[in-house]
């Protein structure tokens, strides 16, 4: 049996609200768990200790004994010191894409052609002006 720890989303329809449990990883997301381990809420500012509440010592025990934490738990876990952190790296993700990048140069161009013109000008009224 693979046992994961994982989120369990309770709370009503945009009130999200979870709780941190150990369950088989072939059960539901919110379906039957094991052991509650603690609960997460995101409504909760950032630096609100009672936003991530967790029973780090049962955890860390049940990895001992081959659980698999989520990736969202292992953030967790590394945020209290637990685990040493992962190192992650996607910087494909950041780039833009090929549309977005061709929106971009023609916006460059657009600018460009707008700019010329409204030089020479002025350009134009300062020499007849030196004259």
């Amino acid at each position: 049996m693979a046992v994961k720890i994982r989120l369990a989303r309770g709370g009503s329809k945009k009130r999200p609200f979870y709780s941190i449990v150990s369950a088989d990883s072939r059960q539901p997301r919110d379906g039957r768990f094991m052991e509650k381990l603690g609960t997460y809420n995101p409504l909760l500012p950032k630096d609100d200790e009672n936003r991530v509440k967790m029973n780090v010592e049962r955890i860390m025990e049940l990895i001992g004994l081959g659980a698999q934490p989520t990736d969202r738990v292992r953030r967790f876990l590394e945020a209290a010191g637990a685990m040493e952190k992962k190192a992650r790296s996607n910087p494909e993700k950041a780039k833009p894409g090929q549309k977005a990048l061709e929106r971009a140069e023609a916006k460059k161009e657009k600018e460009a052609a707008a700019a010329a013109p409204a030089e020479a000008p002025a350009e134009a009224a300062e020499e007849a002006a030196a004259e």
